[in-house]
């Protein structure tokens, strides 16, 4: 982190205490103002210097001239008329615009964020790989979105899935550092098991995350039974095959001794017959795991989502796995929020 004369003012969001520590004696003040800095950032959630009634006012006013709270833009939001679900487009200093999801199922309330600019996975069924991949976003970015929209909702956010726009282990570090700044106990206080971050399956990544023994969720998307299958919609495994895959994702449920969570999109007449749901049975009967069904969201490319008679069909043959299945019916749909659905037309705004 630094400051240079006539430059982008620097965000706060996304520094970590050490250092807002650092800013703060740069500024002039003592280490224990980054600290008192750091609570009313993201415990406090206050992003005006003038509310920081604590903090003397020379420091407040260098803090005004030289560094902005938040690295990102809220340009819209809009509400679905089905389902208690909100979608947020954002911009960055860079033009690029992002979109983020609240959700809100039972008294659960679920932020989806997003990791990248596009997308580099390519992935067919999902709109976001229309766009290509544009940039990482910083994990103040990432944060921030959380921030802002923590700030608009009028009840506590209970998880967070790095599930938006973007491939989160193509953005590693980015994404670790996020999420650790939503954790910490002295800031915003997410707990460990309400963090849970998505992956097409990277699997040099994935075998990162399992030596580092990081403590949040991990959720695979794995969308198909064989390696023709994801061939097909997702050619990321050209990269790292379908064994591959299923090998780190056995290492990581025995390391880890958490269960993963396997999604699953079913598209019509590709992965979702009966004999597939065997086959998955089967895949997945030695790994600790959660299995995490999604219906197709189409996005009108030529896949379909399958009828219900179908997805039944799918979920009968599985009603002796030896793993907990769930079905997950995306919420917010009509204003395209659901899995897969998050795209921005315009790449960028200039700025």
């Amino acid at each position: 982190m630094r400051y240079v004369q006539n430059e982008e003012k620097v965000s706060l969001i996304g520094q970590n205490l050490t250092e807002l520590q650092s800013i703060s004696e740069q500024l002039g003040e003592k280490p224990f103002r980054g600290r008192q800095l750091y609570d009313w950032i993201y415990r406090k959630n206050i992003d005006n210097h003038n509310l920081m009634t604590n903090l003397p006012g020379d420091f407040k006013t260098k803090l005004s001239e030289r560094y902005k709270v938040h690295p990102l833009v809220l340009l819209h939001h809009s509400e679905s008329k089905q389902e208690p679900t909100k979608k947020f487009l954002f911009q960055t200093s860079s033009g690029h615009m992002i979109e983020s999801v609240l959700m809100r199922v039972g008294n659960r309330s679920t932020i989806c964020l997003s990791t990248q600019v596009g997308c580099a996975v390519d992935c067919q069924f999902c709109a976001t790989a229309q766009m290509g991949f544009l940039k990482n976003l910083t994990s103040g970015e990432i944060v921030d979105q959380f921030s802002q929209i923590r700030s608009l909702t009028h009840e506590p956010v209970s998880n967070i899935v790095f599930m938006g726009m973007g491939e989160p282990f193509l953005n590693y570090k980015a994404v670790i550092q996020a999420a650790d700044l939503l954790h910490q106990p002295d800031g915003i206080n997410m707990g460990f098991g309400r963090i849970t971050i998505s992956t097409v399956g990277i699997v040099p990544k994935i075998r990162q995350y399992t030596a580092e023994a990081h403590r949040y969720k991990l959720a695979i998307s794995l969308n198909g039974v064989s390696q023709e299958q994801r061939l097909e919609i997702m050619p990321i495994s050209k990269v790292y095959p379908l064994s591959d895959l299923l090998t780190v994702a056995r290492e990581y449920a025995a390391k880890s001794k958490k269960r993963l969570t396997i999604e699953y999109v079913l598209i019509e007449g590709l992965n979702d017959a009966s004999e597939d749901a065997k086959t998955l049975k089967g895949l997945l009967q030695n790994i600790r795991c959660k299995l995490n069904l999604i219906p197709y969201n189409e996005i009108g490319s030529s896949f379909r989502r399958p009828s219900d008679d179908r997805i039944n069909s799918f979920l009968t043959q599985l009603e002796d796995a030896s793993f907990p299945v769930t079905v997950r019916r995306s919420k917010g749909t009509d204003i395209d929020a659901g899995c897969g659905q998050l795209a921005i037309k315009e790449k960028t705004i200039h700025v």
